[in-house]
């Protein structure tokens, strides 16, 4: 037996049934969180490196490289990601 396929609505969160405005701030903040572990990816960073320049300890980027998005606020996740060198815009649309 073949399960329907469903159209993603371009945002998990709503297609998991998360309330719009809920859904909104849970992409950003997924966003977020993989922009800045590609960062540290991409320089190669260790944790305890990361953490120092973001300014947090190394159990938070622990923390962030794991996606443990619900330890994060937004507003927290714009500032590590600030602090990594990233400008950060939020853009709105009709």
């Amino acid at each position: 037996m073949n399960e329907p396929i469903t159209n993603s609505s371009g945002n998990v969160f709503l297609d998991l049934g998360y309330s719009p405005d809920e859904a909104v701030i849970l992409q950003m903040r997924a966003d977020l969180m993989a922009d800045i572990r590609k960062f540290v990816k991409a320089k190669k960073l260790t944790q305890a490196k990361a953490a120092e320049i973001l300014g947090i300890t190394q159990s938070r980027v622990s923390d962030l490289t794991r996606g443990k998005w619900e330890k994060f606020s937004l507003e927290m996740l714009i500032t590590l990601a600030t602090k990594a060198g990233m400008h950060v815009t939020l853009k709105t649309a009709a």
